[in-house]
């Protein structure tokens, strides 16, 4: 490390920390250089001494970076320091332009004003950063496939059991009431049987209409979101006895398929937790759509909760963790209130303009 005759003695620490230091008087020229500084811009100290600290910067940023320091030298910074603006680059001797954090402390001696500028190569960091949001981008992308393949595989079943299942169950019905014409006049005990049968033949086909309206109701993808919703919470209404209210207005808005299924969804997700969580009497479901927004909101009178064991809660709750991927999806918030025995109220907010899906 070489610094100027005139500047005092500084500890040690500066000449062996791994972080560069750089000391430049009021006139901008550099009169300490440590090693880390060295190893950072490719420069020995002898060849910065007593030169302006532009020579470190790129010649478009040399300017505000001026400004900074000499706003921090008038207005006497702490020493504490300061940090500087951002974005902040730095220029190495071979011509490279990296990311650096600094902060900056000023030094008042007798021999005059002397700025300390702590810097940080922030190269590893950015690099770090575009990883992530790289790997974010990756998990996106799967996600949107899992759940695009996940509906497609439910409407597949879907339709398979009603087509298929359903035409067998018909077929058997029919067979049976060959069967009972064929050996007129049945026994007492015959006709038991075919009475039996019948049930189960009714049952079989109530159980087949449930199950596959559960994977894929057919009206969501035949007549639409409103007409779905209406269903969804009249066949909640009928099986937990639970009054349920709706109020649905999306205009003359047409949604995307993509976002029906979201919304129809979340709505699915958000009455199945009702039913295991809240001792709910009454729910209120609002669908309603702006010129820029559709707003999904349910809401019970249930034992609520309060925020922090909702938190707590929340990434326990696989349902609540695929609705809050499934609305990311879409650029959507969710957010849920909630106050013990005040119900819980969520609230899903989907803008009607939508960007590709990442594929």
């Amino acid at each position: 490390m070489t610094r100027s005759p005139t500047l005092p003695p500084l500890i040690d620490i500066i000449q062996s920390t791994t972080e560069p230091i750089i000391t430049v008087d009021a006139a901008h020229r550099i009169v300490m250089f440590n090693p880390a500084a060295e190893k950072v811009f490719l420069y020995t100290a002898e060849q910065v001494m007593e030169r302006d600290l532009g020579i470190l910067v790129p010649a478009r940023f040399r300017k505000a970076h001026a400004r900074h320091i000499a706003r921090f030298k008038n207005e006497g910074a702490s020493k504490r320091g300061t940090r500087l603006g951002a974005p902040l680059w730095g220029l190495k001797a071979n011509g490279e332009e990296f990311p650096m954090q600094a902060s900056i402390s000023r030094i008042g001696t007798p021999s005059g004003v002397y700025l300390s500028i702590f810097l940080r190569d922030m190269t590893e960091r950015q690099q770090i950063e575009q990883a992530l949001r790289a790997s974010r981008d990756e998990l996106t992308r799967l996600s949107n496939a899992l759940l695009r393949e996940r509906e497609q595989e439910k409407r597949h079943i879907a339709r398979e059991l009603h087509d298929d299942i359903g035409q067998c169950l018909t077929a058997l019905s029919m067979e049976l009431s060959q069967l009972e014409t064929a050996v007129h006049p049945l026994t007492v005990t015959g006709s038991g049987h075919v009475d039996a049968m019948r049930h189960l033949i009714k049952s079989a086909f109530t159980s087949l209409r449930r199950i596959a309206s559960d994977l894929r109701p057919i009206m969501l993808d035949d007549l639409g979101l409103p007409a779905a919703v209406e269903w969804l919470t009249a066949d909640f209404s009928a099986r937990y006895g639970m009054d349920v209210k709706t109020r649905i207005d999306i205009g003359q808005h047409a949604l995307s398929t993509v976002m029906g299924t979201v919304l129809f969804r979340v709505a699915q997700e958000a009455l199945t937790n009702i039913v295991k969580h809240a001792r709910a009497t009454h729910v209120l479901l609002e669908l309603h759509c702006s010129e820029t927004h559709c707003v999904l909101v349910v809401q019970d009178n249930g034992i609520g909760s309060t925020p922090e064991h909702l938190a707590k809660a929340l990434p326990k709750r696989l349902g609540l963790m695929g609705m809050r991927e499934r609305v990311r999806l879409l650029n959507g918030t969710v957010s849920i209130h909630t106050r013990p025995n005040g119900g819980l109220r969520l609230e899903v907010r989907v803008p009607l303009e939508q960007p590709p899906l990442p594929s």
